[in-house]
């Protein structure tokens, strides 16, 4: 855009300012205090909070049905802001809009949630407007966003998780779920394969119920968009099928709320606003321009901006009562009012249909019904044994029928994965209470809506094999910095796929897992093992969970023999053990397992005292005190032997310095299994040399 083209839009901003009403105040009050904000921090994103101000006032304050003082409403409309870097846009609306605070308990502080003093604590240490809006941090954040394109997964998400639960709640007369999800995304986002693959998955599903507002400035860090971005991006969400709508300026609001208003009125697709905008419309030398994307503007852009808009160019930090009364007061009309009617509804609704009302109650907790426990299934003893993948699905099935809100899927290979609950039908347009989600061949963007979904109140989980783990890092991630209870379930997990070749074995992705803060890894060892993860992973309120289970069968252990695979539940357990103290400690999970317990057996045979360790979850033992895992992995014992057909790395935690692995250090090979268990070691004989050789070594430095 021309110097020119934006010297008009300012001097149109001016005029529009003239008429001094509550409006015009609001979104200029949003636009500096971002600007406002950045320059304090010196850091930050400070052009695409100002240019979206004015949509953003406009789709807040006429269309979004949200009571500020009760941000927790379970039929509210969410706003997610995909563009997460625009943060001040969020964090000045959520002033504007004076939401109360909901602390860590679900109760109201007392306090705003983004109040005049926090906007003055941007990107600082413990305040509640971090560069990137955090959920559970500050109320009115319903995702976590800065990964650009995984807002707009999330919120495909939330879409479903909304057609699920209308579906299972509403009754005639009983509009119990009826909220929309908008989403403002960018240039960025819409780079992103995530968003594609989110995009395309909405549109297949026809979520009516979504809008994403895509903000286009044709810039980036680097320069305009079409250094390497030059598509018809409406053209593309046609091709989704999406109904596509146009807004020239994002000044114009009232083309906006028109296209708004044509959302509202689609119920056969998603749509998408797209919106085109100056960044840093204002500004005097950097609107329109990269420059205007991030880092502080400097105190003369500032100054310059705030003449454009008719704003006091000293005054820092300013909020005119008047804009602020004008804001709270339309959402009082409308979110509140609509609460408030909702509450009367729900209230008639419970005395109805007191078990449905009860059930939703618990969602909303993140609890689950009384007595689903009692469905786990238990495994009896069996040398041939159950690929983990297929006991993992009859657990599924067991405990599905109980809760209902277990829903889930995986990336075109649930006859792989095991992961369709049997006789439920699947989600689809048309039939919304399905409980089989097809999420096709997109593990990306499964993981970035299982967030969304798990973000309102259903229990998602997903399934694709172990090595396509790397293909969904990303929101895995995010769900581990949410706390999110999102169930990922990862099978052909190791060397054991076999024929299919390196490409399909995980070697690496173990380690990389268990490296997220936060993240539940569990890797059980037979059937049995595999009940208490899954009841692990659903007993879970506050953390994702990872299920890695085997392709090949693996012996069911008898548990009149071992020890009961109610350790799992610990992280770590004695399996098997010997009279006094061992000489080695064999350390394994998953398909190692039974190896482990094959190699004590012959060195009890030869007079070798050992001891087997399952430790599927290293998340759970290092949760356990010093004692536990004293007592499970004893100190005395220098000879550890860890067996794990992955990588080796983070093992040295467990065996010590004088321990050793029976881990891979390359990748695999295409081959039967019984042949690469042998070139790789995995075999009793090669584990019991090793844990021989560890305990010559640990006698040796003890003589010394």
């Amino acid at each position: 855009m021309s110097t020119n083209d934006i010297a008009a839009r300012a001097a149109q901003d001016v005029e529009a300012h003239e008429d001094g009403s509550p409006a015009r105040l609001a979104i200029d009050t949003i636009r500096t205090l971002a600007m406002d904000a950045v320059q304090k921090a010196n850091s930050g994103h400070p052009g695409t909070a100002m240019s979206l101000a004015p949509i953003a006032t406009t789709l807040w304050t006429k269309f979004l049905r949200y009571d500020p003082k009760t941000p927790d409403w379970p039929n509210r409309d969410r706003f997610v802001l995909s563009v997460g870097h625009a943060s001040m846009l969020l964090y000045g609306l959520i002033h504007m809009a004076g939401i109360d605070e909901i602390d860590a308990d679900g109760k109201k502080s007392g306090a705003e949630a983004v109040s005049l003093d926090d906007i003055k604590q941007f990107r600082q240490l413990s305040s509640k407007t971090p560069g990137h809006p955090e959920y559970r941090h500050t109320t009115g954040v319903e995702t976590t966003t800065g990964p650009l394109g995984q807002g707009c997964g999330n919120s495909v998400g939330m879409a479903i998780a909304e057609r699920w639960l209308a579906a299972h709640f509403n009754k005639p007369e009983f509009p119990v779920f009826d909220h929309d999800v908008y989403v403002f995304c960018s240039d960025g986002d819409l780079m992103e394969g995530v968003a594609a693959e989110a995009a395309s998955t909405a549109g297949h599903l026809k979520l009516s119920n979504l809008c994403w507002i895509y903000d286009s400035n044709n810039i980036t860090i680097e320069g305009d968009t079409n250094l390497a971005f030059d598509e018809d991006v409406a053209k593309r969400f046609r091709a989704y099928g999406w109904k596509t709508l146009v807004i020239e300026d994002a000044e114009d609001t009232g083309a906006f709320a028109k296209a708004i208003e044509e959302f509202r009125a689609t119920d056969d697709r998603p749509t998408f606003i797209l919106v085109r905008s100056v960044i840093g419309i204002g500004f005097p030398t950097r609107a329109g321009t990269h420059k205007a994307h991030s880092d502080a503007p400097g105190e003369e852009e500032i100054r310059g901006a705030k003449k454009a808009y008719g704003w006091p160019e000293d005054a820092q930090f300013r909020v005119p009562t008047e804009a602020t009364d004008w804001f709270r007061e339309c959402m009082a009309d409308l979110g509140g009012k609509t609460r408030e009617a909702w509450d009367a509804m729900f209230a008639r609704y419970a005395e109805a249909y007191p078990e449905l009302a009860n059930q939703l109650q618990h969602m909303r907790q993140g609890k689950l019904p009384d007595g689903w426990q009692d469905k786990l299934p238990v495994f009896d003893a069996d040398a041939k044994g159950v690929a983990s993948r297929d006991a993992g699905g009859k657990v599924l099935n067991a405990i599905a029928p109980d809760i209902e809100w277990l829903i889930g899927g995986a990336a075109d290979l649930s006859p792989s994965t095991k992961t369709d609950v049997k006789g439920a039908p699947s989600f689809e347009p048309g039939n919304y209470g399905g409980r089989n989600l097809h999420f096709g061949i997109r593990e990306h963007g499964m993981g970035s809506i299982a967030v969304g979904m798990a973000l309102s109140y259903v229990r998602p989980y997903t399934g694709t094999f172990m090595v396509f783990s790397d293909y969904m890092r990303p929101p895995i991630r995010l769900s581990a910095i949410m706390e999110l209870p999102v169930t990922f379930v990862f099978t052909h997990d190791s060397i054991g796929v076999g024929e299919d070749g390196p490409t399909h074995q995980p070697i690496e992705q173990l380690a990389a897992l268990r490296a997220i803060p936060g993240l539940d890894v569990i890797r059980p060892g037979d059937a049995n093992e595999t009940t208490q993860a899954w009841r692990a992973a659903l007993e879970a309120s506050s953390h994702p969970t990872c299920l890695i289970f085997s392709r090949q069968a693996l012996p069911t252990l008898d548990r009149g023999k071992y020890a009961s695979a109610d350790g799992v539940m610990k992280g770590g357990y004695v399996l098997a053990d010997c009279d006094g103290t061992p000489d080695v400690v064999l350390i394994a999970t998953g398909s190692e397992l039974s190896l482990a317990v094959e190699a004590h057996e012959t060195l009890a045979g030869e007079g070798v005292k050992s001891r087997v360790v399952s430790l599927p979850s290293w998340f759970r033992f290092e949760r356990e005190d010093q004692a536990y895992r004293d007592s499970v992995l004893p100190p005395a014992t220098k000879a550890r032997l860890a067996i794990e057909m992955a990588g080796e790395m983070g093992w040295a935690r467990y065996v010590g310095t004088h321990g050793d692995t029976v881990t891979m250090s390359t990748f695999g090979a295409s081959a039967p299994i019984s042949k690469l268990q042998d070139k790789f070691g995995f075999t009793v004989d090669n584990v019991v040399a090793k844990a021989k050789a560890l305990i010559a070594e640990a006698v040796s430095t003890d003589k010394e």
